[in-house]
């Protein structure tokens, strides 16, 4: 793995390590910070793609709507077997 080194205003610094949980080291909690960051801003960026796909593609709009609106909590009914 490659080092990086950074350096941090005191400011900054200090109020990393009030956010910081006890236990956890500087180095760790600043990856764990950055990673969620990259996820947060990847998710982001793909709401905005699903919803420019959307704009483009009304049919999946409906779709997704009608989907939005289905009862997921009711037991299904039971088919009837099919008589011969």
């Amino acid at each position: 793995m490659k080092a990086t080194t950074i350096k941090l205003e005191k400011l900054l610094l200090d109020q990393i390590y009030e956010l910081m949980p006890k236990g956890k080291t500087l180095s760790k909690f600043v990856k764990e910070v950055l990673q969620k960051e990259i996820t947060r801003s990847k998710m982001a960026s793909a709401a905005l793609e699903y919803n420019k796909f959307l704009l483009e593609n009304k049919d999946e709009a409906v779709m997704e709507e009608l989907w939005e609106g289905a009862d997921l909590y009711s037991k299904p009914r039971e088919s009837k077997p099919k008589k011969k």
